[in-house]
């Protein structure tokens, strides 16, 4: 595919100028209309970088990077696509009563699993922080305000909610002030992620403002800030020829400079989106300022669900200087009934693509689950005694006595999600569950701290 420099301005799409895609590009009358039922529901918004360098035009609608960044109808079940599609039509029903439609199919979609919202939030003074969640012990998670948005929007993100304009779905804090002070409250934090949306869509001034807090020599148990983000893929100009290029690196380096470790945690889905010669220009500025790019991505039908995909993102990371970090299992939210893949299947994939790279790739973990109880890694399928297991282990968990204890469950080839599996040898329920039955939480990592 020809690859077009794209010129140092950020443009974005949304369904408010998309004719300004389609002037270019060719879809059909029922594609356009499909595109906008869906995204109805979920959030819709792309780039020129995308639109013109990472979409292949000629293989529409399969292109894996299509399908990454334009809702697909399968995104929504029969019944909800054609609910909406009905009220669409010549204008029938008004708009309230489409907004009305529209919520109830996002208030269904398990909008914030693992009990982000409940089990998460931590507490200071009796209140609730807002933008923060705590899970685990040694690390904080932060969503600054004004980096609740992206470059453009993945159709798969578990993070959708933080996008349709409903304020009690959405994570974002105001200010540094609260965090802070929890912080200097809870030395056993050692790690900050900075998260969203993307939080390098913000300017260099409010990265800066997010970033210096975190300095403060009362925070000396904070070792290591991570910025979890999909721009190197989606917009690698944001360091290399932006207006404030430079600036935005200047802001990061502050945090080596005072000592820390800065981690930029970079989305890449497909090996398409390391090609452009820019991105390794990009990923080269950060590691001159001292930032080690760690690479993490879910496996997702229609996009990624191979292995020979997997090795050669790998394997180009790897030659960027980048780490793979972690393959992770779809999650139990929004779109998943269309990108799910089963977690035998993910495993296979990861084993395939794991056992092809040399051992500098070797770094991914996985397939790994984001659940409730912490990260669930699938280490194997076993047989015993002729019936076959899912080997697991917590690489991450609420509860720091959980982590790298292995157990099992019974096989399931169409199992996607933790939930869906059985304990094996006769168990009536994982050895964690007892603890996170309501009423057992306390003391139990991001759940009632104070």
């Amino acid at each position: 595919m020809a690859q077009k420099r794209t010129e140092v301005r950020f443009k974005q799409y949304t369904l408010n100028n998309l004719d300004e895609i389609f002037q270019l590009q060719e879809l059909t009358a029922e594609q356009r209309f499909e595109l906008e039922v869906v995204a109805q529901v979920f959030p819709f918004k792309t780039n020129q970088f995308v639109v013109d360098e990472l979409i292949d035009w000629s293989n529409i609608p399969a292109d894996p990077i299509y399908q990454l960044t334009f809702p697909q109808r399968g995104m929504l079940h029969d019944d909800e696509f054609n609910r909406l599609a009905d009220a669409m039509r010549g204008g029938n029903g008004t708009s309230k009563q489409l907004q009305q439609i529209v919520n109830e199919i996002r208030y269904s979609l398990n909008p914030h699993p693992a009990g982000q919202m409940d089990m998460n939030v931590p507490e200071l003074d009796g209140e609730k922080i807002e933008g923060v969640q705590h899970k685990y012990d040694e690390t904080a998670l932060f969503f600054p305000q004004a980096g609740q948005t992206c470059h453009a929007y993945c159709t798969f993100c578990f993070r959708w909610a933080q996008f349709v304009g409903i304020d009690e779905l959405r994570f974002s804090a105001p200010s540094m002030d609260r965090f802070v002070r929890y912080l200097k409250a809870h030395p056993e934090i050692t790690d900050v992620l900075i998260t969203g949306g993307d939080p390098m869509v913000m300017n260099s001034k409010m990265i800066r403002k997010v970033i210096e807090p975190l300095l403060d020599p009362a925070l000396e148990h904070l070792r290591n800030i991570r910025i979890g983000t999909k721009s190197l893929a989606y917009w690698p100009h944001k360091y290399v020829d932006d207006p404030d290029a430079e600036e935005v690196l200047d802001a990061l380096s502050r945090v080596v400079k005072a000592g820390k470790h800065l981690a930029v945690m970079a989305h890449f889905n497909h090996p398409r989106e390391l090609e452009p010669p820019i991105v390794a220009e990009a990923a080269k500025r950060l590691q001159v300022i001292g930032a080690v790019l760690r690479t993490q991505s879910p496996v997702i039908r229609h996009i990624n669900d191979d292995p020979g995909l997997w090795e050669e993102m790998w394997r180009r990371q790897v030659q960027l200087g980048m780490i793979p970090y972690y393959m992770f299992v779809e999650r139990d939210t929004g779109a998943r009934d269309y990108f799910a893949v089963p977690l035998a299947r993910a495993y296979e994939i990861y084993r395939e693509a794991i056992r092809n790279v040399s051992g500098l790739a070797r770094t991914a973990r996985g397939p790994s689950m984001s659940a409730t109880p912490g990260k669930v890694e699938i280490q194997g399928i076993a047989e015993v005694g002729n019936e076959k297991f899912f080997v697991l282990r917590l690489i991450q968990a609420r509860n720091s006595e959980w982590v790298q204890r292995p157990f099992f469950a019974r096989y399931d080839p169409d199992a996607t999600w933790l939930n869906q599996l059985s304990p094996a040898f006769g168990e009536s329920e994982q050895f964690f569950h007892s603890q996170l039955r309501k009423g057992e939480l306390e003391g139990i990592s991001g759940v009632t701290r104070m």
